[in-house]
């Protein structure tokens, strides 16, 4: 009955899952220790190996509200749930290639920042306000979930436990930055995929006495297909999915979503970042397809054999499928991942919207000049206040009938003007500022009219029923009237319109990366692909910086190091190249690192000479031996 709880679970699975609450809290917050200044805070420094950022990315990419809404899904609609984990992968080869590489190279610290650098500075305060609205709002997504499952569990109050995560999640956001941000993040990335494919293993277990797992999975045209009917019923078809996720939302997630471009900014190269890209996008999604929708099959087979009410709530079968398949203790297990995946989430957005809000409102408008020390303590109480106003978003998105249904209709109405303009900037050497602003401005005030008069919507709806009225009409195909009209917007102001200056935008636009790895270095790129070797380590005098060489805060100091000529060759570098030198130790993935550069040659061979500031930075001061690879 509405407003009644069923408690679920014994004290042993509380007892894990505020165990887990402080394990996180404090494996979070010891990392504040790595995090000495604005570029530690938003972007770790810039030394993380590949497959550390990929598993983190997963924990980001997967949250809560994806365990609760795709278990919904796969219970109404079988299978198909899937449809939204594999569909991003054509947008692989622009964001590896040329996203990725101009954004790294370019040095901006934040999306908003990019478009300034591209466009205009009115341009980057449009960017800035939609951005902060996307990320705050997604916030509040994420705690509506877990509210709804700590309410079906424990029988709290939905308020009450959005507090408590959010309370958790900015503490060692606040410490940590980033770097707490990544490391927690792999640690719950590989919880929730464990215990998503724990849940799977017990669930066929369950059913193997009423004939198994997928005799019961039926019938087979509704709930065995991977892809859902075409443009129906309103709430989920693949027309709609495809709209909606596969090109609004992946664009804004990999072109846009600050937390995303944040996380690929971590690593130590754009080589790493490449690496990480196809793991994500062509492994891990696919395991995590299967880790947060399996509950809702599983649920689905259990109906069809007797073993759960057809009536079970939808939004509620992750939990009781869980409460039912798994023993005490296991059960808690499987609720701290859920636990797991809503704050990798949502520390990864309130990081994120604390960059947006100190990079592109505060530093251009409050103080434009102060010490970085201060700009990390205004950081570090943004990151506060976010979690604050996530919190107040909560009944917005608890008005619509499904998690799914409201994160759809979200990112559908506010993606594609952003991304429109992003993919225009990166591609079309010609698109100029006041193209951008018109792109963005004329396709937002277009979605808006479509919320008030949702007829618009309707020679883009394939036949898909309007579903509702306002922002539930045609929530999906939004997403395709969004990109209409930005894409048309943005063609007709781009020829119309005085194009850019391509000296003003050389390094930021396709065509132009070689540029861009030019000023990222000071000097050309070397491509070269040497060896990656270990050295001992000889402790240098921290050498002063010359002037051309020192830059500000939020962009990479490399200090020379020295080496002797034969291990250049075993490198394959030249003076003035760049390299990271890193623990010995794998397993750390580069968080004991730091970038530095080729500084003239000379030494023993077998022996680097590195700069005490640099040791130091690298957290490599007590270290005999290192690990040394070119860079660029």
């Amino acid at each position: 009955m509405e407003g009644e709880h069923q408690v679920v679970g014994t004290a042993l699975d509380y007892g894990i899952i505020i165990g887990y609450f402080v394990l996180i809290l404090g494996f979070g917050s010891i990392f504040g220790r790595f995090t000495k200044s604005t570029k530690d805070f938003f972007f770790g420094g810039q030394r993380f190996a590949w497959w550390i950022v990929a598993f983190s990315l997963v924990a980001t990419t997967v949250g809560s509200y994806s365990f609760i809404k795709y278990s919904h899904v796969a219970f109404t609609h079988g299978l198909a749930s899937s449809m939204s984990y594999t569909n991003d992968w054509f947008w692989m080869p622009i964001f590896m290639f040329i996203w990725l590489p101009v954004i790294y190279f370019s040095r901006v610290t934040s999306v908003p920042e990019y478009f300034e650098r591209r466009f205009s500075r009115k341009v980057r305060g449009l960017v800035t306000a939609i951005m902060l609205v996307y990320l705050v709002g997604y916030i509040g997504i994420n705690f509506l979930t877990l509210g709804i499952a700590l309410e079906a569990m424990l029988g709290w109050d939905l308020y009450f436990a959005a507090i408590v995560v959010a309370v958790i999640s900015a503490i060692y956001v606040t410490a940590g930055g980033q770097t707490s941000v990544i490391m927690t993040d792999l640690v719950q990335g590989l919880l929730l995929l464990f215990a998503g494919f724990l849940l799977f293993g017990l669930g066929i277990a369950y059913l193997a006495p009423k004939g198994g797992f997928w005799a019961n999975l039926v019938p087979a045209e509704m709930y065995r297909l991977p892809l859902n009917a075409f443009n129906d019923p309103p709430e989920f078809n693949f027309v709609g999915v495809l709209w909606q996720d596969g090109v609004a939302q992946s664009m804004f997630a990999y072109f846009i979503n600050q937390g995303m471009i944040m996380r690929f900014l971590a690593v130590r190269s754009t080589r790493e970042g490449r690496k990480a890209a196809i793991a994500l996008l062509l492994g891990l999604q696919i395991l995590a397809a299967v880790a947060v929708s399996n509950a809702g099959w599983i649920g689905r087979a259990m109906v069809t054999a007797g073993m759960l009410p057809a009536d079970t709530d939808p939004k509620q079968v992750f939990v009781v499928v869980s409460n039912i398949i798994c023993s005490p203790g296991v059960f808690g297990f499987v609720m701290a991942a859920l636990t797991a995946a809503l704050m990798s989430t949502a520390d990864t957005l309130i990081n994120a919207a604390s960059a947006v809000a100190v990079n592109d409102i505060y530093r251009l408008y409050v103080r434009k000049t102060a010490s970085d020390k201060h700009y990390l303590k205004v950081a570090r109480w943004i990151s506060i206040l976010v979690a604050v106003i996530g919190i107040v978003m909560v009944p917005v998105y608890a008005s619509f009938k499904s998690i799914y249904a409201a994160h759809g209709a979200f990112t559908a109405a506010i993606s594609p003007p952003l991304a429109v303009a992003l993919v225009f900037a990166i591609l079309w050497k010609r698109f100029s500022a006041k193209a951008a602003f018109a792109t963005i401005l004329g396709g937002s005030v277009c979605i808006i009219a479509s919320i008030v008069y949702p007829d618009l919507i309707a020679p883009f709806s394939h036949g898909v029923a309007r579903g509702g009225e306002y922002f539930h009409a045609w929530a999906y195909q939004r997403a395709l009237y969004g990109v209409f009209c930005s894409a048309v917007i943005g063609i007709v102001a781009g020829l119309i319109a005085k194009p850019a200056d391509i000296k003003k935008i050389a390094g930021l636009v396709w065509g132009t990366l070689d540029e861009a790895r030019r000023r990222y270095k000071g000097a050309e790129a070397n491509h070269q692909r040497g060896e990656r070797i270990v050295l001992a380590v000889e402790r240098l005098s921290a050498a002063p910086m010359k002037a051309e060489e020192v830059e500000d805060d939020f962009h990479l100091r490399r200090p020379p190091v020295r080496l002797h000529p034969d291990d250049l060759e075993r490198l394959r570098a030249n003076e003035g190249d760049q390299i990271f030198l890193a623990h010995t130790n794998w397993l750390l993935g580069g968080l004991r690192g730091a970038h530095g550069k080729v500084g003239e040659s000379g030494g023993k061979p077998g022996v680097v000479g590195v700069p005490e500031d640099l040791l130091v930075d690298a957290d490599l001061e007590k270290v005999s031996m290192v690990k040394v690879e070119l860079i660029l």
